[in-house]
């Protein structure tokens, strides 16, 4: 790799995207700089194009848009200076991945409470579903309904 860099081939192994996915990645203008090419005219990055391309797959695992990677790659393409806006969509997201984190800790508070209660309902050989609790007769009030 020293100087010589990495074929596609290579890369997709490092980084689990498809040699397929690594082109349209290019081609979206997902990639924080410009990728080489060999005198055969075939890819060429070098280890920072598969550092970027390690983050992009966990920018895209937690859910940040391909329109925000590429904004963000395009900054980055365009040097110094604008590092505010880097930041500004960085923590963009960051509030995103917090309220789904959020939501994600609700939904497993819900799972765990249900595995605690049919742990519970079948260590204690009970039948029926734990899961329908039994409901309520209906208060008199003088009158039946139906």
């Amino acid at each position: 790799m020293a100087g010589k860099g990495l074929s596609i081939g290579q890369v997709a192994q490092r980084t689990g995207l498809s040699v397929h996915t690594l082109r349209l990645y290019e081609r979206a203008g997902l990639l924080a700089g410009e990728v080489r090419r060999d005198a055969a005219g075939r890819r060429v990055y070098s280890a920072w194009d598969v550092e970027w391309l390690t983050n992009c797959v966990t920018f895209r695992a937690s859910g940040m848009p391909l329109a925000t990677i590429s904004r963000l790659a395009q900054l980055v393409r365009e040097g110094t200076g604008n590092e505010a806006e880097r930041l500004d969509l960085l923590r963009e997201h960051q509030r995103h991945v917090t309220e789904q984190l959020a939501r994600l800790r609700d939904c497993l508070g819900l799972i765990d409470r249900k595995v605690d209660s049919y742990e519970r309902h079948l260590a204690a050989g009970a039948s029926g579903d734990p899961w329908q609790q039994p409901q309520p007769a209906p208060e008199e009030h003088g009158h039946r309904a139906g």
